[in-house]
């Protein structure tokens, strides 16, 4: 009797047991549930979008003289859809034959622009991104002609990569994956003349800078030229490395959420700037490596010393101790694009 008690005893215990671990959440779920509320986190610091532009409200050139399609005040979040940089030129099915009827008039088709309110020549517009999503597909490509080899591709390739908001890599070949960080390549206010500028090339005013550490997270700073600043964004990239070298990147529409407000009374700069939690950026162009790559080490100089209080040979020693000079990209002639980066760790920010 007391065995037969027992045996109950220890069986009821397994059974309760058994119902516990059943309703225990497991290790995936656990970690499926922390994901979703990371992701709920993540989402909660995107602020609520006040505007939306359509992939259709394009224009391909950079001038004053390009009329507004928004005008919004500063602080304003919008919601931009872009499309790739062909504007629609290919399809996911098309083949290397599709170069040949490739036209660069509408490259690159950009939206905007936006007219802040309150912009004034001389003042900073600041620019937050707070999210990149892909759309659909995208594509890369060898141009004869373009690129930072020309002279050795003579051929063209063309290559299309499905794409999905959520993927990080896609394949490549073999064992070969390339990660996803999709950033836009083009992001600019209005230069100073109502000249029809080409999109191409990177200048003062931002243009196509081409330079993928701006991705979700960074906050972009430009010069203002004009009155409204006339801000516009494009040429998005699902994934490009320092450089661009053979002259396109993944190429591929997209959604950016971003945040737009004019800083006034401040510091004023030369060409745009960026920073991230980490670090602190400054951008220079330029017709060679050389002369982008000084102007990045001033610039950043200028920064020391207005910012950190340093003399102007502090913040040159520094930039020599602790600066990263980047080369973005140096396939947009006649301009290629430098950066200098400085640790906010050095400088005692984090």
């Amino acid at each position: 009797m007391k065995k037969q008690s027992l045996f109950i005893t220890i069986k009821g215990m397994c059974l309760l047991l058994a119902l516990a671990a059943c309703n225990a959440p497991t290790e995936s779920s656990q970690v499926e549930e922390e994901g979703t509320e990371a992701a709920e986190e993540v989402n909660s610091d995107i602020p609520e979008i006040e505007y939306t532009l359509t992939k259709d409200q394009t224009h391909s050139k950079f001038s004053s003289a390009i009329e507004p399609v928004l005008t919004v005040p500063s602080g304003s979040v919008i919601e931009a859809f872009t499309e790739d940089a062909s504007d629609e030129q290919f399809e996911i099915d098309s083949d290397v034959s599709a170069l040949d009827q490739l036209s660069f008039d509408p490259i690159h088709p950009l939206t905007g622009p936006v007219y802040v309110e309150g912009a004034e020549i001389g003042d900073v517009l600041k620019v937050k991104i707070h999210k990149i999503d892909l759309v659909d597909w995208g594509w890369t490509a060898i141009l004869p002609g373009f690129g930072f080899l020309a002279d050795d591709f003579k051929d063209p390739y063309l290559r299309t990569f499905p794409l999905k908001e959520g993927m990080t890599s896609v394949p490549f070949k073999g064992k070969i994956n390339v990660p996803l960080r999709p950033f836009p390549g083009v992001m600019g206010v209005a230069p100073a003349t109502a000249e029809m500028l080409s999109t191409i090339p990177p200048r003062a005013n931002g243009g196509n800078m081409d330079d993928p550490n701006i991705v979700e997270g960074t906050t972009v700073y430009f010069p203002v030229f004009v009155d409204g600043a006339l801000f516009s964004i494009g040429d998005a990239h699902a994934a490009q490395g320092m450089g661009e070298v053979c002259g396109t990147a993944i190429e591929a529409p997209m959604r950016i959420v971003y945040e737009i407000e004019v800083l006034k009374g401040g510091r004023t700069i030369d060409e745009p700037e960026y920073e991230t939690d980490d670090y602190y950026a400054v951008t220079a162009f330029g017709t060679t490596i050389d002369e982008a790559a000084k102007k990045a080490v001033k610039y950043m100089v200028e920064y020391l010393e207005a910012e950190h209080d340093l003399t102007t040979s502090e913040a040159y020693a520094l930039c020599s101790l602790t600066g990263d000079l980047k080369i973005a990209e140096v396939v947009d002639v006649p301009h290629m694009l430098v950066a200098m980066h400085m640790s906010k760790e050095v400088l005692g920010m984090k």
